[in-house]
């Protein structure tokens, strides 16, 4: 699974746009705005996650899950969990 801020995140590692995106993907803009829009799991068509997630990970991103490793080793950075609550 990518969430929406994921998605965000690895454009701006990749210093893309969404038209960007989309056109790695196969994809439409407005498809990109409405799974960058979730505010937590991209819900949408399997096939349209599937081509998002392997452009990304053709551009050279590494899309790491929730309490997984990084295998690749190379530079990056992830939320440590929920900020304190002041």
């Amino acid at each position: 699974m990518i969430t929406g801020p994921q998605m965000r995140a690895a454009r701006a590692l990749l210093g893309i746009d969404q038209k960007a995106l989309a056109e790695l993907a196969g994809l439409s803009v407005p498809t990109i705005q409405r799974m960058e829009a979730s505010s937590g799991n991209v819900r949408g068509v399997v096939d349209s996650l599937i081509k998002v997630i392997a452009a990304l990970e053709h551009a050279g991103v590494e899309l790491i899950g929730e309490g997984s490793a990084s295998t690749a080793g190379g530079r990056g950075a992830r939320l440590k969990g929920a900020p304190p609550e002041h």
